[in-house]
């Protein structure tokens, strides 16, 4: 058995769906070709991810711990990793309240010798996606240090710039492992780069929904996205985000937009059903939103099991063709 193929079936299986949630649906329905490069670069970013969102640790402690992760992705020396490797045992490992993102940290150093399995193009596809989703990361954490103050983000260029580094460009680093990987499944009649762009603004549309979702328990986490507004305004009435979290959820139906036309120039069908699910999941949770109260909202809207079940049996009927896949979209995404 190769050492891909080992730290795939180890890492790429219960770890990674423990971690992925409704995205591990996603990563499984993948090509083989694409799967293990994919798998492997999201596993990696949860665990950046996890590293930066660990409240309880300060936020100096995280963002030197997210510069050594990345200069190991980089291939940095025994040294930095052996420094990590006891930071995080002594200063994330316990303070892991969820049992998956415990067990992710315990195995940090099992991703990194996967990743060294990596060669090429797409290692250096990989390594260029994780630099900037721990940019994304660190800047969060500069904004937002978690200090029991609430603040918000000023500008839209700010919101955006967040969107594009911590999922947008996962859009991009997407497009160029099919390119890579399986070039036949992309339409020809599209460039790479219309389509790097595409999925550039649906990976931004997806982290949105996250945004507008989540808005009131990051409000309470002392944490507001929505830019324009002053810490002061939003405590005294959450209401006040109410046209500005409408304008977004009109940003983010644009973004999804162009995910359905990123999904329509996917020519591979299994590459279109696992490119779809998000999409799809997406835009119904996004239709929910529409629908729900403010007070509701500030509670955290989601779909339930149920409905993803459906969307994944009938996505698996409409994937065989961009009509089809565009009237489900469609009739998910209703008003």
């Amino acid at each position: 058995m190769s050492d891909e193929s080992h730290h795939e079936r180890e890492l790429g299986g219960q770890l990674l769906a423990s971690v992925s949630r409704s995205f591990y649906l996603t990563l499984k329905a993948l090509p083989q070709e694409l799967r293990e490069p994919i798998s492997l670069a999201y596993l990696l970013a949860r665990t950046a991810d996890t590293i930066a969102d660990t409240a309880s640790v300060p936020a100096t402690v995280r963002i030197e711990c997210l510069n050594d992760f990345e200069s190991l992705v980089l291939g940095g020396s025994d040294d930095v990793k052996a420094h990590l490797t006891k930071r995080i045992t002594a200063d994330f490992v316990a303070h892991q309240s969820d049992e998956a993102e415990r067990r992710l940290m315990e195995r940090f150093a099992d991703g990194l010798a996967w990743l060294g399995t990596m060669q090429g193009a797409p290692l250096h596809a990989i390594q260029q996606v994780l630099q900037r989703i721990i940019h994304g990361q660190r800047l969060d954490i500069q904004r937002f240090p978690a200090d029991g103050s609430l603040r918000c983000l000023q500008t839209e260029a700010e919101l955006d710039e967040y969107t594009w580094l911590v999922a947008g460009c996962v859009g991009e680093f997407w497009t160029e492992m099919c390119a890579i990987e399986k070039p036949a499944s992309l339409d020809p009649a599209v460039s790479l780069e219309q389509m790097k762009t595409l999925g550039a603004r649906f990976g931004k549309g997806l982290q949105l929904i996250n945004i507008l979702r989540d808005i009131g328990e990051d409000i309470q986490d002392g944490r507001c996205y929505l830019p324009g507004f002053t810490p002061e305004e939003v405590q005294r009435d959450s209401r006040i985000l109410q046209p500005a979290w409408q304008h977004w959820l009109g940003v983010c139906r644009g973004h999804l937009d162009c995910g359905l036309d990123y999904i329509r120039h996917v020519a591979d069908a299994k590459l279109r059903y696992a490119t779809a699910l998000p999409l799809l999941i997406g835009v119904k949770t996004l239709s929910r939103m529409e629908k729900t109260s403010w007070d509701k909202l500030l509670q955290g809207v989601k779909i339930n099991r149920l409905d993803v079940a459906v969307i994944l049996a009938e996505t698996a009927i409409a994937c065989r063709s961009v009509e089809s896949m565009t009237k489900l979209y469609h009739k998910l995404g209703q008003h």
